[in-house]
């Protein structure tokens, strides 16, 4: 064994000389900055870019596939996630809700919050040297100038009436067409699939959506993200809420617009005292749900604010455990 050692003793010192360059080349690499490395590794940078995309206030160019982006809206946050891409900075806090949703995990848990959400912090999102700026008209029409001076920037209209809309854009926008149509043909399959089951169990029933604000107590119709969502489920709305409006406004002595076979309650923050007000008046005990136990109440932020497809799958799960049908899943 010491005559084969002998041997090869020059071969060794070779190994070992190639050994140490290769960990001083792997120290040196540690040391370059994160900021400087792809975020997404193995991806094709070049490829399906250059391209334009026409978007609410234009047409931009985005050289190649972003891996730095920032979105300026809580669905677009989603929406990107959703997509699978990098996200260095995003609106965290939204109305009511201080951070992230934790259903976002740990898509979310090196994403910088830029917010808050009416006055996105502009020199935060230049310092994270972002490829990609996804906001909405809606938003931040005043800001479209200055954002498209630190990054390319895409904005859509506006959100819940075109949720599903504005996650097409941005597949087209990230290079990432086919996961959007992918993604959103699961959610609107699944939505066929428990409608159905709930239209065949529970005849055809009708399904109120009352929201409790710091304001008029809403109805909402079919041009919101809950509306849209019912849609896809074929659920009928009561004559109240089946209007291709965002919602109807209603006072205590209009509580029986309300009424319809279910009757699923979100609480919006300030709305509480709103809601106990309702829920007291002899008129909110005579709807027809109220006495045969079908209110439920469910989560606002993931029923009304989410305006996502993350959102639209719990809104199908409460959907689907309320009538008691299989979820799909």
């Amino acid at each position: 064994m010491l005559q084969f050692a002998r041997r090869y003793s020059a071969v060794a010192r070779i190994a070992v000389g190639l050994t140490a360059a290769l960990s001083l080349a792997v120290g040196l690499s540690a040391c370059t900055p994160a900021t400087d490395a792809t975020p997404t590794a193995g991806v094709d940078a070049t490829a399906g870019f250059p391209r334009s995309i026409t978007h609410d206030k234009g047409t931009t160019e985005i050289k190649t596939k972003p891996q730095r982006i920032v979105a300026l809206d809580n669905s677009l946050v989603e929406a990107v996630v959703l997509l699978e891409r990098p996200l260095v900075g995003g609106i965290a806090s939204y109305r009511n809700q201080k951070t992230f949703p934790e259903y976002l995990g740990d898509a979310v848990k090196d994403t910088k919050d830029i917010g808050p959400l009416d006055n996105p912090n502009l020199e935060l999102i230049a310092s994270l040297k972002p490829d990609l700026i996804v906001s909405a008209t809606v938003r931040h029409d005043v800001l479209y100038d200055k954002l498209s001076k630190i990054a390319p920037t895409v904005f859509v209209k506006t959100t819940g009436p075109i949720w599903k809309d504005n996650i097409t854009l941005l597949g087209k926008a990230l290079g990432e067409e086919a996961k959007a149509a992918s993604k959103l043909a699961e959610y609107e399959a699944r939505a066929k699939q428990i409608g159905a089951a709930i239209n065949a169990k529970a005849g055809e029933p009708t399904v109120s959506v009352v929201r409790f604000v710091d304001g008029p107590t809403r109805l909402m119709a079919h041009a919101s993200f809950i509306g849209i969502v019912l849609n896809d489920a074929g659920l009928k709305r009561p004559a109240s809420q089946d209007k291709d409006t965002f919602a109807e406004e209603i006072s205590e002595e209009q509580i029986e617009l309300a009424d319809a076979d279910h009757v699923f309650v979100t609480v919006y923050a300030g709305g509480s005292d709103r809601k106990a007000k309702f829920q007291a008046n002899p008129l909110w005990q005579r709807l027809k749900a109220v006495q045969a136990g079908r209110v439920y109440e469910v989560k606002d932020e993931l029923w009304m604010t989410s305006v996502s497809a993350q959102g639209a799958h719990f809104v199908l799960d409460d959907l689907a455990k309320a009538f008691g049908v299989d979820a799909a899943k």
